[in-house]
């Protein structure tokens, strides 16, 4: 078989038997050699020198201890990837091989990517590990406690698993509270994105809103094989759940069972159930508890009291008798009354002289120097308070007087420019208003052109301007006819052309009717 479709030139002249071809027809040669010998191949190597650009397109290298291979993953092929690709790993690349002319080398269009096996999906997922623990995400500083009673559980899982069940039975069990489910995908492709999605959403919600805010969350997950579970080990999921500020606890698996969601959560639950009683406490034990604690307090309130009692009555019985008490202060109150009368008689005597001394001094010209004197003293004052009045009154009025000659020419100017703004404002009016009046008829003038465009287009567009070209429409009882087989079934035909139409009959009947030379095969008529 001849790999080129292409054979030399004319113009080429061959050298012997050996013919010349371009390097274009070389290298569509050899692509369709590698093409259709290797339509789909699984290729087992090492991934090395992974880029991303802004394309979004994946470029890698696959290789072993000898070989090297390019492959290239397009955008849409790379989002549908349930494993991506990182140096180091070992995997199983699915795809077809293919050449770039443009730098004459061949490579590997990856259509899927999976871990060569469970060891090679152990060793990245302890290199995730390793890498996220360095940034801090793993610190068991960084956990929360949970609440000791929420009010509202937020679970993401599956609603149509056994795990929603469980934990809602569980909850009803131990401490009914309102729970919140955020239905998500518990593995496959849309796995990862969907729970990182459904963590952010519930710290999303603000508080005190029509949809109340979770107090906890529960992530949880049936068990499973380790790709079952692979989801909860991407990155969006672990950074999702580190950075969640509700309290989180993770039940992905059985109690074997180890995901990465595992480490940066702050609780981990061997089970699904485990994660509800962990949430919630039991409430016929806190029921419990409170009795017991409202009996102690009782007995210990009783036994106080007791005590108390016993120690005053106690105390009481060392206290000296009333009467020996208010013996020595009603004496000193009997003595200090009987010397009251003398000291009082003492003081008024003492008062009076004291009085005699002070009237002996007030006499009523004494009275009338003072009032003259107080009187002459407020004259001044009035005629000091007169004066500064005047001049204050003066400073005023001259104030008054200089804005009063200020204001007229401010007055006049803004007039003057108040007239101008309304003329201005006034032309403008007559403007807008002539626009207004001619506006309408434009406005149907231009949509009057429209019309008799848009006319002139039906029009020319119409299935009669297509009969005046020289076509024709066949109507066959009635209905129009579009291929061979409707109008051999037809029982009368009818043709319109540009000026009319034209009844026909099928074959059959013309052969009845005039006896004529059958027509050829083939024909209709």
């Amino acid at each position: 078989m001849d790999l080129f479709e292409d054979g030399p030139t004319p113009e080429a002249a061959p050298v012997g038997n050996s013919p010349e071809y371009t390097v274009s027809e070389l290298s569509g040669a050899v692509k369709r050699v590698i093409e259709g010998e290797f339509g789909l191949v699984r290729v087992r190597g090492e991934v090395g020198r992974v880029s991303r650009p802004a394309s979004g397109h994946l470029y890698f290298d696959l290789k072993d201890d000898r070989s090297v291979i390019a492959a290239i993953s397009w955008k849409g092929q790379v989002g549908k990837m349930q494993t991506r690709p990182e140096e180091g790993m070992e995997v199983i690349a699915t795809g077809r091989m293919t050449t770039f002319p443009g730098q004459s080398k061949y490579q590997l269009i990856v259509e899927d990517v999976a871990p060569a096996g469970a060891g090679a999906l152990m060793a990245m997922l302890e290199k995730r590990r390793a890498a996220l623990q360095a940034e801090g995400l793993f610190d068991p500083a960084r956990k929360k406690p949970l609440p000791f009673l929420p009010q509202v559980i937020g679970v993401v899982t599956s609603p149509s698993g056994a795990v929603i069940r469980d934990i809602l039975h569980r909850l009803r069990d131990r401490f009914p509270r309102h729970v919140l489910i955020w239905p998500v995908a518990v593995q496959g492709q849309d796995c990862a994105a969907q729970v990182a999605a459904a963590i952010r959403g519930f710290n999303a919600i603000a508080p005190g809103g029509p949809i109340p805010r979770p107090d906890v969350l529960i992530v949880a997950r049936g068990g499973g094989s380790l790709e079952d579970l692979w989801g909860f080990n991407e990155e969006i999921v672990v950074r999702a759940a580190a950075a969640s500020q509700i309290p989180l606890i993770s039940a992905v698996g059985h109690e074997t069972d180890t995901t990465l969601i595992d480490h940066a959560a702050d609780r981990r639950a061997p089970t699904p159930t485990a994660a509800a009683e962990m949430a919630v406490p039991v409430r016929l034990d806190l029921l419990a508890s409170v009795d017991s604690l409202g009996a102690r307090l009782s007995r210990a309130l009783a036994q106080g009291l007791a005590l108390r009692g016993q120690r005053l009555r106690d105390l009481s019985r060392a206290l000296p008798r009333l009467d020996a008490l208010l013996a020595t202060p009603t004496q000193r109150l009997d003595a200090a009354t009987g010397r009251l009368s003398g000291a009082l008689s003492l003081a008024v005597s003492r008062k009076r002289g004291v009085y005699a001394r002070q009237a002996g001094r007030l006499s009523p010209l004494a009275l009338a120097t003072l009032v003259a004197r107080r009187r002459d003293a407020l004259s001044r004052r009035a005629e000091a308070l007169e004066a500064r009045f005047t001049r204050k009154r003066d400073l005023w009025q001259s104030g008054l007087d200089k804005w009063a000659s200020r204001l007229a020419p401010s007055l006049a100017r803004l007039v003057t420019q108040a007239g101008l703004r309304l003329s201005e404002q006034r032309k403008a009016l007559t403007l807008l208003s002539a626009r207004l009046e001619a506006a309408p008829a434009q406005r149907f003038a231009d949509l009057e052109r429209r019309l008799d465009a848009l006319d002139r287009t039906r029009q020319t567009l119409g299935y009669a301007e297509t009969l005046r070209r020289g076509y024709a429409v066949v109507r066959g009882d009635g209905a129009v006819i579009t291929n061979r087989a409707a109008a051999e079934r037809a029982s009368a035909l009818e043709v319109e052309f540009h000026d009319g139409r034209l009844a026909l009959s099928p074959r059959g009947a013309a052969r009845k009717a005039g006896g004529t030379k059958p027509p050829e095969q083939g024909s209709l008529f």
